[in-house]
């Protein structure tokens, strides 16, 4: 079936490019891939760049030879490519081994400047990636870590942000996008928030990125991390750091090691250069989706089809599932323009994770638990060992996708 948004994006080249979509589960028929918040799958022009690497230039950086300069060059190419993903100075980017991982360090970067007494604001829609380093920072550093609650249809709340940003904030630590219910937050408000009160605006953009085009300029944020993995690449981990800031933040290296540029001061030993191969293609990917003239602005076009797509995709499902009797969809409406097709559901029949092994059986690849988004499913009040089931989906999924997983699961669920 030939699928487009608007007559515009063409889903039938799109899964061309990605060999999982068509590889059948043991159970025969179709795999569909609704796991995309855990990571997505990959096209085939990433695998190529990463076995081309590791086949053709595979060396260490820094050295006086052919290929030694070439590791140089794809590095400076990925920050290039890194800046124009993010929309901020190349300068500021740092890759690591996941966000997780870079965001600690960071973390203890800020931390080191910070005084007794200082305080840091975080969300209860965050991953704990974002909650986690804060409180341990603000044991070593004797800070105070605030939390900002939810409204009912699990958005930041920032009447409660306000009454809690003092003269003694420091960091607005937020995300962009739920990665258990899909919330996209207001981000730009977030940030202006933040720096009124003189505090950084700290975002995790890992479940955003997949899906929408992030502009750390235009946002207004100072540092922004994100996970490639999630959107069409590797497993590595990207931050972007505002250049003036990374330059003043006090960096832990080795002593040989540079310290300029900014962003490359945050990146301990070596790094994943096949990985970082692997990235490069991934947002030319997403870039060869859109048209336009440079990069960014591929960027842009190509970020609007998934945009649209995903938001038909969204919508249709809201819908289906709402109709199905013993599962109730949390947070925003499916058709909501401030959300992404990541939705969380709660089980009342059964368990989250017999309905998640059901579907896997049926070549249907779901999650379930609590996505290291602890503070949201206490906020719903359910067990954090039991949590939800999430359905999430990126632009290669289909309508016709969510139809056969809306017939499995009312069958199942007419089963319990």
């Amino acid at each position: 079936m030939h699928e487009t948004v608007s007559g515009v994006l063409d889903t039938d080249r799109v899964r061309a490019q990605f060999p999982a979509l068509d590889s059948p589960p043991p159970g025969g028929g179709p795999r569909v891939f609704f796991d995309a918040p855990g990571g997505t799958q990959v096209p085939e022009s990433v695998v190529a760049a990463i076995r081309r690497y590791l086949l053709e230039d595979n060396s260490n950086t820094d050295g006086a030879y052919e290929l030694s300069r070439r590791t140089d060059g794809l590095i400076a190419e990925a920050r290039r490519h890194g800046g124009a993903f993010v929309g901020g100075d190349p300068d500021g980017i740092v890759f690591g081994q996941n966000m997780t991982t870079l965001n600690f360090n960071l973390v203890r970067a800020v931390g080191r400047t910070l005084r007794t007494g200082d305080e840091i604001l975080t969300t209860a829609l965050d991953h704990d990636a974002n909650i986690s380093p804060w409180l341990l920072m603000a044991q070593d550093r004797g800070l105070v870590v605030r939390e900002v609650g939810l409204t009912p249809v699990l958005d930041v709340d920032l009447d409660d942000m306000r009454d809690k940003l003092t003269d003694r904030t420091r960091v607005v630590a937020f995300c962009l996008a739920s990665n258990a219910v899909g919330t996209v937050t207001k981000a730009r408000e977030i940030a202006g928030l933040a720096h009124d009160a003189g505090a950084l605006a700290w975002a995790d953009a890992v479940a955003y990125a997949p899906h929408r085009r992030i502009d750390v300029r235009g946002l207004g944020l100072d540092l922004l991390l994100c996970s490639p993995y999630k959107f069409f690449g590797p497993h590595l981990g990207m931050a972007w750091v505002r250049p003036d800031l990374a330059r003043d933040l006090p960096a832990e290296r080795v002593r040989p090691a540079a310290q300029v540029p900014p962003g490359h001061r945050f990146e301990t030993g070596t790094l994943s250069h096949e990985a970082i191969a692997g990235f490069v293609a991934a947002v030319e990917y997403l870039a060869s989706l859109g048209s336009g003239g440079d990069l960014a602005s591929r960027l842009s076009a190509g970020y609007e089809l998934i945009r649209r797509h995903e938001a038909e995709l969204a919508g249709v499902f809201g819908t289906g599932v709402a109709g199905l009797a013993g599962l109730r969809m949390v947070g925003l409406p499916g058709d909501s323009p401030a959300r992404v097709p990541t939705f969380g559901l709660v089980c009342e029949r059964t368990t989250p994770r017999r309905l998640a092994e059901a579907l896997g059986d049926a070549g249907i690849y779901t999650w379930d638990g609590n996505f290291y988004a602890k503070r949201v499913v206490e906020t719903l009040g359910l067990d954090l060992d039991v949590g939800l089931l999430r359905i999430g989906m990126a632009h290669y999924n289909l309508r016709t996708e969510i139809d056969r997983f809306l017939d499995v699961l009312e069958s199942l669920l007419g089963a319990e």
